[in-house]
């Protein structure tokens, strides 16, 4: 992943875009949408729910992947100006934690569509912290029309 050092859409923008809310929100930026990919970031706080020990745990880092997916479609009907549909994580598939970030850390995940078959998006998601890959897995994510 290249380094982005422009923010499109950050703060409370950014619940325009994803159906999640506080204190589930594990996107607090988003640098670039296109059709196929989009690359977003988090600010790793202390007081993230997924947070344990001063590290950002698995969990979260599958939830961060499924909410910038959420970010591409959202940024799209925001565009529209249509509102969000709500999605649905069907699967998770070859899932790798390289390793656990810690509080106070900058993720930035970017998700790639592989495929888009009717409610169905199959994506590719990869985050990484300081230059160094944290996770990466393939996602279904079921759009609810």
């Amino acid at each position: 992943m290249g380094v982005f050092e422009k923010i499109i859409i950050q703060g409370d923008e950014v619940l325009e875009l994803i159906p999640q809310r506080a204190p589930i929100v594990m996107i607090d930026k988003v640098y670039q949408s296109t059709e196929s990919s989009t690359v977003t970031g988090l600010l790793i706080k202390d007081d993230n729910i997924f947070c344990k020990n001063g590290l950002f745990q698995e969990s979260g880092i599958v939830e961060n992947i499924a909410q910038s997916a959420a970010a591409r479609i959202g940024y799209f009907c925001k565009m529209s100006n249509t509102i969000p549909p709500i999605g649905f994580i069907g699967a998770v598939k070859n899932l790798k934690i390289f390793f656990l970030p810690a509080s106070g850390s900058e993720l930035v995940t970017e998700i790639t569509v592989m495929h888009e078959v009717m409610e169905c998006n199959i994506i590719s998601g990869k985050v990484s912290c300081n230059g160094q890959q944290v996770a990466e897995c393939e996602m279904k994510v079921f759009i609810q029309k």
